[in-house]
């Protein structure tokens, strides 16, 4: 089943040097009642991102937040606690605007879909893992500063 994503992968990033699509994207980070944040890595990379997805056509960008994290850990109980900031990418030949979220839930997760999410993990914030993306370690440090961040991915 991840070939599957690497094969849509691929076909996308294709898709998006051709047209340079728009694209909206939402990301969470999600802090426990332990004070650790939640990451995930994908079957279709290496590193550990915070959890997220696109928003779709007609979608306000929290409702996207909440479908994004039912669909990839099985989290439907959450607060939001405000955003982080939003970010401008034109990596990947698209233009892509991604909203960041803070969130907080006592639930227990899991992974809802093993053909996108291979790994969970919580993990303290003095204690990330090395293999954490970049982008992801810089959102995290702009939540630890209370900025809220109007910058490039």
């Amino acid at each position: 089943m991840a070939l599957r994503h690497r094969i849509i992968g691929k076909a996308a990033r294709v898709y998006w040097r051709l047209f340079r699509p728009r694209t909206l994207t939402v990301r969470a980070i999600v802090w426990n009642g332990s004070g650790q944040v939640l990451l995930v890595r994908h079957t279709y990379g290496n590193l550990w991102h915070l959890p997220g997805g696109s928003a779709k056509k007609g979608e306000s960008f929290e409702v996207a937040l909440r479908r994004e994290l039912e669909e990839e850990i099985d989290l439907c109980e959450l607060t939001v606690e405000r955003v982080v900031g939003i970010y401008h990418s034109t990596g990947e030949y698209k233009d892509d605007h991604i909203v960041i979220f803070a969130v907080r839930t006592r639930q227990a997760v899991r992974i809802a879909d093993p053909n996108e999410v291979r790994e969970i993990g919580w993990f303290s914030p003095d204690a990330l893992p090395p293999d954490i993306s970049p982008a992801t370690n810089r959102r995290l440090g702009n939540y630890r500063r209370g900025e809220f961040a109007l910058e490039p991915w």
